[in-house]
């Protein structure tokens, strides 16, 4: 069993009301250093308010919280000591540039002046925008800004960084490089709790993953055993040509006489079966029909399908009755 000394993240009995809604619902969370823990869920899932009970920029209202053994509320001036928050918008000043943010950040956190324009011209490097470094922020493009904030929340390199959503909105390169920014995050010894609603990205990314739904966590463990959990194994298939999917759906259907999931990503699509013949069958059907494939696969269901037997609907589905930003 590991010792206390190992976790990042304790928290037992969570909730969190707004009015009358329960945006957290008594999550029990534990989350050892030096690891990727990822909370799945769909908008108005309570993934939010938790990070910004864990960040003690909300009191929670009952249950135990605790962050590197500091109690949120009691010490909450030691856990802020020790970790960092990127919201999901970024926080910087737009007027400025992208090293006279930084230079900003780092001369309020005690840095000389020399030693914040040495530390903002490293984050530049490190993060891609050495030039662009003289350029005002409302010039940059979304994954410039997001990379320019990430940089932002570690001139003083935290022991914790919390992840809200950071990839939202932007386009496939930008958010590979955020990947590897949260990578190299890892590497060198901070631990990420991250937040999204991007089923691919929590199996990139996540050593564990929480899933939660209406303020609670209804499942946990490493994407495998997630994965594992629902089942028989599943064929995946993509598509050279998203306008075929319906098609492909039907001939899938129809030849391997299971339902169709269609995947977050637009060309893709999978089905739960674990018999070779009938994956033969339905792949040369699909070549029948005039439907070309670029890849496929048979393994174990995707994290799309895990969440969909969990809850009923997408990760992508927006439960606007249930968000943290209408409960506030």
């Amino acid at each position: 069993m590991d010792s206390r000394s190992d976790i990042a993240i304790e928290t037992s009995g969570l909730v969190k009301t707004f009015g009358k809604t329960r945006a957290v619902d008594g999550v029990d969370l534990a989350v050892r250093r030096g690891m990727v823990y990822g909370l799945l869920g769909p908008n108005g899932a309570g993934k939010t308010t938790t990070i910004r009970v864990l960040a003690t920029l909300l009191r929670p209202d009952s249950g135990t919280v605790q962050v590197f053994g500091h109690d949120v509320v009691g010490e909450a001036d030691a856990v802020r000591g020790r970790v960092s928050l990127t919201g999901q918008f970024a926080s910087v000043d737009e007027d400025l540039t992208g090293l006279e943010n930084l230079v900003l950040i780092a001369r309020l956190l005690g840095f000389s002046r020399k030693e914040s324009r040495a530390r903002s011209h490293e984050l530049l490097d490190a993060f891609g925008l050495a030039e662009a470094a003289g350029r005002q922020v409302k010039n940059y493009s979304g994954g410039m800004r997001r990379r320019l904030d990430i940089a932002a929340s570690i001139v003083v390199t935290p022991d914790l960084i919390f992840l809200d959503e950071p990839t939202a909105g932007l386009d496939p390169r930008s958010r590979n490089q955020v990947w590897e920014i949260v990578r190299a995050l890892v590497a060198g010894g901070t631990t990420v709790l991250l937040t999204t609603q991007y089923l691919d990205e929590a199996d990139q990314l996540a050593d564990r993953i929480a899933v939660i739904d209406h303020g609670r966590v209804i499942a946990e463990g490493a994407p495998g055993e997630l994965k594992a959990s629902v089942g028989s194994g599943a064929l995946h298939v993509r598509l050279r040509d998203p306008e075929d999917r319906p098609e492909a759906g039907r001939v899938l259907s129809g030849t391997l006489g299971v339902p169709v999931h269609l995947e977050s990503d637009p060309a893709a699509l999978s089905a739960r079966t674990s018999d070779p013949g009938r994956v033969a069958h339905a792949l040369a059907e699909l070549s029948r029909s005039g439907v070309p494939i670029t890849d496929f696969s048979l393994g174990q269901p995707s994290l799309d399908e895990v969440f969909l037997t969990l809850t009923g609907r997408t990760a992508e589905a927006d439960d606007s009755t249930d968000t943290e930003e209408d409960a506030a």
